[in-house]
């Protein structure tokens, strides 16, 4: 990044500005909540947390602004704006430390991510800045500044507590998941063999159909089959848990909400689970991978249904058993 475009007596808070934030843009991201053995509001918190993300974005658009057209902004009045932003990121990074893990590590993680892609806004607009020519407000700003708004518009849809995190994290699994499983069924739809009326026996075994890696054979069909019921039943588990949550999900006390934590961490294996069942399936079909990812999910969705018979949130759902 180059001084050149920004006059240096300017360019110092801003820079200053850009390295700061960089540094709690990381302790943001791997630094731990400040406990309290008081009571927590929650809602106090949202109130607080939503005025802090708001003057960030307000504080982005003004130094934006000012770094749009000459003549640049005076050296005090640069110290100032510097001074603004980097006191409304603060007071971001501060609200968000008051979270506490008893809130829910699924909840915290959600706000946390949200943060972060806000800090990150901050520094990508500061780099354009320091590096854009000033005689007029570039595309890099105006996309750079928007960036910030962008993230900041984020904060009112995140969920509120933990179990709205938790259907979050369900929603987007699934979501994956069915993706993953109508590829497939599209795949199979659409990829014919092109030799199909060739019998097997009339071919020479030293040579082979030399696009045998373009389509399913009969064999590669009669093992995907299986494989879907597989996939489908993971989504089945996804859907049903779901339910549960949105039905009897009770945050109110510490062990439910860690609870909801579990949820959250076994969830979120399903689907990596089955892309990677579904990645073994397409021609030329990796038989020996097509097994190994079987025997995996398959363990993964006990393990869910294990966590799941003992969860309080689940105890009042009972369709599990036909899922095996």
């Amino acid at each position: 990044m180059s001084a050149d475009n920004c006059d240096g007596n300017v360019s110092v808070p801003l820079r200053n500005v850009l390295n700061s934030v960089q540094c709690i843009r990381d302790r943001v991201r791997d630094g731990e909540s400040n406990e309290s053995d008081g009571a927590f509001n929650l809602s106090n918190f949202w109130e607080t947390l939503n005025q802090a993300v708001k003057a960030v974005s307000q504080e982005a658009t003004k130094l934006s602004l000012a770094f749009s057209r000459p003549p640049l902004p005076s050296q005090q009045d640069g110290e100032k704006l510097s001074e603004s932003i980097l006191k409304s990121v603060l007071t971001l990074s501060t609200v968000y430390y008051w979270l506490p893990k008893s809130q829910g590590v699924t909840l915290r993680r959600q706000i946390r991510d949200a943060t972060v892609e806000v800090l990150e806004g901050v520094i990508q607009l500061s780099e354009v800045i320091l590096s854009s020519p000033l005689q007029s407000l570039t595309q890099e700003q105006l996309t750079s500044t928007g960036g910030v708004w962008s993230a900041c518009d984020r904060f009112p849809r995140l969920p509120r507590d933990n179990k709205a995190a938790l259907l979050v994290v369900l929603s987007s699994q699934l979501g994956v998941v069915k993706d993953a499983i109508e590829e497939i069924e599209q795949a199979l739809s659409e990829v014919q063999d092109p030799f199909n009326d060739v019998l097997d026996d009339d071919q020479d075994a030293d040579n082979p159909r030399s696009n045998q890696d373009t389509y399913w054979s009969e064999r590669d069909r009669s093992v995907i089959a299986p494989c879907q019921g597989l996939m489908k039943a993971a989504a089945a588990c996804l859907r049903k848990l779901t339910s549960a949550v949105r039905a009897n999900a009770d945050f109110s006390v510490p062990q439910n909400v860690a609870q909801l934590d579990d949820l959250s961490d076994v969830s979120r294996e399903v689907s990596p689970g089955v892309d990677d069942l579904a990645l073994c399936l397409y021609p030329p079909m990796d038989y020996s991978g097509v097994e190994n990812n079987v025997s995996k999910l398959a363990a993964l969705l006990k393990k869910f249904l294990e966590i799941i018979r003992v969860d309080q949130t689940c105890k009042a759902l009972v369709y599990w058993d036909n899922l095996e």
